[in-house]
């Protein structure tokens, strides 16, 4: 791993593929400062070119292009939607139906999103790994890749994720943690010069498991 705990699962010619951790940024946004997943493969002189982004609270696996023409061909695939991006999430409350999707449009706003009929398409799938007293761990298959998409989504059905703090109040917070609990935990991408289907897989950090275990020694109580 690098300095900034920034694991790196795949590198070759064409792409590099890392395990963010949670507190680093994807890409240099208005309003935040520190470095980037850019920023600290430069210092292992590694040159890599964003594709897409996870929110600096989220931990998990991004690709990025190690060229121009790698960035471009990994963009197209991302705008075909012909990747798989599979989520780990912690939210609040018993999600009801235990799997399913949701399709509310969203309307990105620079600093934050809402659910609105003047929005984008969005589809969000998801379905339930287990009860964990009053959370629910659960899988989520993205299939549109709209700002804040999941946290959006899992808000607006009143099940917020464990941690969450943009849209929803942490005060009402039934457990209390210092991070949204998401994590990007699956990447299927196809090589953008061999062709080759891909996939990448990166296991829960140590806060979030230890957030796993706190909560099931409590609710064992």
């Amino acid at each position: 791993m690098t300095p900034s705990r920034l694991e790196i699962l795949h590198s070759d010619d064409d792409i590099v593929v890392v395990n963010k951790p949670s507190g680093l940024l994807s890409v240099s946004s208005p309003g935040a400062s520190g470095k980037t997943v850019v920023d600290v493969l430069k210092e292992h002189r590694i040159v890599a070119l964003p594709v897409h982004r996870l929110d600096r609270d989220v931990s998990g696996v991004m690709v990025l292009g190690r060229h121009e023409i790698a960035r471009a061909r990994l963009e197209e695939t991302f705008r075909a939607r012909s990747v798989t991006k599979l989520y780990w999430a912690l939210v609040q409350g018993r999600v009801v139906p235990e799997a399913g999707s949701w399709t509310w449009p969203i309307e990105d706003r620079g600093a934050d999103a809402t659910v609105s009929s003047r929005g984008k398409p969005a589809l969000t799938k998801f379905r339930t790994l287990s009860r964990i007293g009053p959370c629910t761990e659960v899988e989520v298959d993205l299939l549109t890749g709209r700002y804040n998409q999941i946290r959006l989504h899992f808000a607006y059905a009143r099940f917020p994720l464990v941690g969450e703090r943009k849209y929803a109040f942490g005060r009402d917070a039934v457990v209390k943690f210092r991070r949204v609990a998401l994590h990007a935990r699956t990447l299927g991408i196809v090589h953008p010069q061999s062709g080759m289907e891909l996939q990448f897989e990166a296991p829960l950090p140590v806060d979030l498991t230890e957030l796993l275990s706190r909560l099931k020694s409590t609710s064992r109580k």
